[in-house]
């Protein structure tokens, strides 16, 4: 019977995975911990433990989420022409709402407004043969982007905004 090869395999490097003993199954240093014992990144795991859950957000990047929650429908609807422009704040909600309150809830506002919108474009595109249509969409558009500027300059300073036009479909 031949024994199992020692040492990594071809192209490898000596050690295994950061954090793991060799392939060789020795710790490295002698058996010590590296960093003196200390996890690395100053003093905080790389990732938390298993079953804590997502780390919260710090506020720097609460504001900016926010922001981008709000500010990013109306650039979305000037590309897509207010078709996607839904999915800026929809996207945020998702990946965000269980790291912060302050984000998920602005999230979800913003998301909101956009459907709503949503309603005023689709009407708009309607009655595009008949040049109200083009009104409603230029309205639409004007009205996303003041909100979402008054919206952000709110969010800016941590006050949760409310759209004064917004059916709340998501609550």
């Amino acid at each position: 019977m031949s024994q199992p090869p020692q040492g990594p395999p071809p192209g490898q490097p000596p050690y295994g995975p950061p954090g793991q003993p060799p392939y060789g199954g020795q710790p490295p240093h002698g058996g010590q911990p590296p960093h003196g014992g200390q996890p690395p990144h100053g003093g905080q795991p790389p990732y938390p433990p298993p079953g804590y859950g997502p780390r919260p957000l710090t506020p720097q990047d609460e504001r900016t989420w926010a922001i981008v929650a709000h500010l990013g429908p109306p650039v979305l609807a000037l590309l897509t022409f207010g078709v996607l422009a839904f999915l800026t704040p929809l996207v945020v909600w998702l990946v965000f709402r269980d790291r912060s309150a302050f984000v998920a809830d602005q999230a979800k506002e913003s998301l909101n407004f956009q459907i709503t919108l949503l309603i005023a474009y689709a009407v708009g595109w309607i009655l595009l043969i008949v040049i109200v249509g083009a009104v409603i969409l230029a309205a639409a558009w004007v009205i996303s982007i003041v909100f979402g500027i008054l919206a952000a300059v709110a969010v800016n300073r941590f006050e949760p905004y409310r759209y004064p036009i917004n059916i709340r479909v998501i609550s």
